[in-house]
């Protein structure tokens, strides 16, 4: 952990960057529109983060072509010397992280996510920025980090040297609501480790904490055994999120998450009911 630089960032080393960029990855528009950070870019997730097409083959929030996000880095200013910093209005559960992932993708090293979201005693601005476009980002890698298919789920779900995290509520988990996806309840074989586990009081856990936490969960499986979702993607990047900034590194994304496997009518479903 010793020399470790963390990907979450507390509002006070914002003024230590330079060559930034911010990005706020709030899902609305009018809260943008509303106020914002001072030069910061709307990465609104529909547009900007996934490429919604048909929800039973990629779940609600697929990613985007990967050439389409390098282009928008470009858009956004983002060359390898912009320090980017991402935030949200949900601790990094609505978006930011998923930006965080989609960034470290590509090979981005200075990414950052802010802790605890946009803070109301921060300056506020109502401009949107206006940057001269670069080229496409300069990618050092050949496509996303590592994500795990629909098929990948069903065939390392009952095998005992992998692990499937659901971090989504315990409640949606076990099936007892449901407020977004046609069918309530969970993966069979996934557990369940919601991220809000990895807050205290709003913000991330220590590293430590963190890192304390997640060994507990793995147990004898290996970081890069573990495959994490949510209901549709973006909010298991927390999870990644966090895992990162513990030193534990490796794990997959189910981008389809609950929102693609739960609308295959082949594909098993538990919930508290069954």
């Amino acid at each position: 952990m010793d020399g470790m630089r963390s990907p979450i960032i507390a509002s006070a080393g914002l003024v230590n960057l330079p060559h930034l960029v911010l990005l706020d990855a709030r899902g609305s528009d009018a809260a943008y529109a509303a106020g914002h950070l001072p030069h910061a870019h709307h990465a609104q997730p529909d547009r900007y983060l996934s490429a919604p097409d048909d929800p039973r083959r990629g779940g609600r929030h697929p990613l985007p072509p990967f050439e389409q996000w390098l282009a928008q880095l470009g858009a956004w200013g983002i060359d390898r010397d912009s320090n980017v910093v991402i935030y949200d209005d949900q601790a990094g559960a609505n978006a930011a992280a998923r930006a965080w992932w989609m960034l470290r993708s590509v090979g981005h090293e200075n990414v950052f996510v802010l802790d605890g979201g946009v803070d109301p005693s921060l300056e506020q601005s109502t401009e949107v920025p206006q940057t001269r476009a670069k080229p496409p980002y300069p990618a050092t890698t050949n496509g996303w980090r590592p994500t795990a298919t629909i098929e990948d789920v069903e065939a390392r779900r009952n095998d005992p040297s992998w692990k499937i995290l659901d971090v989504r509520s315990a409640e949606r988990y076990r099936g007892e609501t449901e407020p977004i996806d046609p069918v309530a309840g969970h993966i069979p074989g996934a557990l369940n480790l919601p991220f809000t586990r990895n807050l205290a009081n709003g913000r991330f856990k220590s590293p430590n904490e963190l890192r304390a936490q997640y060994e507990q969960f793995l147990g004898d499986t290996d970081p890069d055994r573990l495959v994490v979702h949510c209901g549709s993607g973006i909010t298991a990047c927390h999870t990644l999120l966090a895992l990162e900034a513990a030193g534990l590194e490796g794990a997959s994304l189910y981008v389809g998450s609950w929102s693609e496997w739960c609308r295959n009518e082949d594909r098993p479903k538990q919930n508290a009911r069954t």
